[in-house]
């Protein structure tokens, strides 16, 4: 950088430069810190000196600025640009960059308005029910209203699953209870050995939720008879019109296999009848 002793002509001071730019001394400095824009030159008093070369630079930041690109952007990418080929293959590159972060935006103004609504209907503050049923919406492993009429042991038990686990427990879930759907339809009887085939893939999907937990089935339980406050209309529909088939086919399942899980777990009599 040169040294001057006074102000040649042709250069202008980082004050003058900024009323000319519409911008701050504190920007031009800033800038000059961080390699976006050096002065071309300094007096002997330690004072930035600009010239009408730098000024074009300055124009070019504060547009770039302007379309949302970062200061990082701009020194690594447009400084080197010197055709209008590339530049407009850059703006393109931001302006897809920019609709990507306000689909992003829109998404999460949506899922804000929904746990809005669901935060006053809720009967207290509870953080960590907030958390769950934001991460729920973010990644739509599981239909977010559930998470409200789950208690947290249940609910440590998703979390544990893991977002893949999760996403593969919902996709048998809509199997297992389709199957049941379909064999009502066709007439198959629960306690016919197609019905004991059902049977037992819904009591080893009830194995693969819990992890083989049996002090989660009264949670599960208590889940099911919530029905009427589910907001589903096809998760309701559905377990409305398989739960009995599916309740025949599993006590005679267990009957069969000599097995009751009801007696061997945390779950009594009274919970599995209530």
């Amino acid at each position: 950088m040169k040294k001057h002793k006074a102000i040649p002509d042709g250069y202008m001071t980082v004050g003058e430069a900024a009323k000319k730019m519409n911008t701050t001394v504190r920007t031009l400095q800033y800038y000059d810190k961080v390699n976006v824009l050096k002065p071309s030159a300094e007096s002997e008093g330690g004072r930035r000196l600009y010239t009408d070369k730098d000024i074009i630079r300055l124009y070019q930041i504060l547009s770039m600025k302007q379309l949302g690109f970062s200061l990082d952007d701009i020194k690594n990418r447009f400084f080197s640009l010197d055709t209008p080929e590339a530049v407009a293959n850059e703006l393109t590159k931001q302006a897809a960059s920019l609709k990507e972060k306000i689909d992003l935006l829109t998404k999460i103004v949506d899922l804000i308005e929904v746990l809005k609504g669901e935060v006053l209907q809720m009967n207290s503050v509870n953080w960590q029910k907030y958390a769950d049923i934001v991460a729920v919406m973010q990644s739509e492993s599981l239909n977010y209203w559930v998470v409200k009429h789950l208690d947290d042991k249940l609910m440590n038990n998703i979390r544990n699953h893991g977002e893949e686990k999760n996403q593969a427990l919902m996709a048998k879930w809509k199997y297992v209870t389709g199957q049941a759907k379909k064999l009502q339809k066709a007439g198959v009887p629960p306690k016919s050995q197609q019905g004991m085939e059902f049977a037992k893939e819904f009591w080893d999907y009830i194995m693969e939720f819990t992890c083989g937990d049996m002090s989660l089935l009264p949670e599960l339980l208590k889940f099911e008879r919530s029905i009427d406050k589910w907001e589903d209309d096809d998760w309701k529909e559905t377990w409305e019109s398989t739960n009995e088939y599916t309740g025949i086919a599993l006590e005679y399942y267990f009957e069969k296999i000599g097995y009751d899980p009801f007696e061997e777990g945390n779950v009594t009599k009274d919970d599995k009848n209530e």
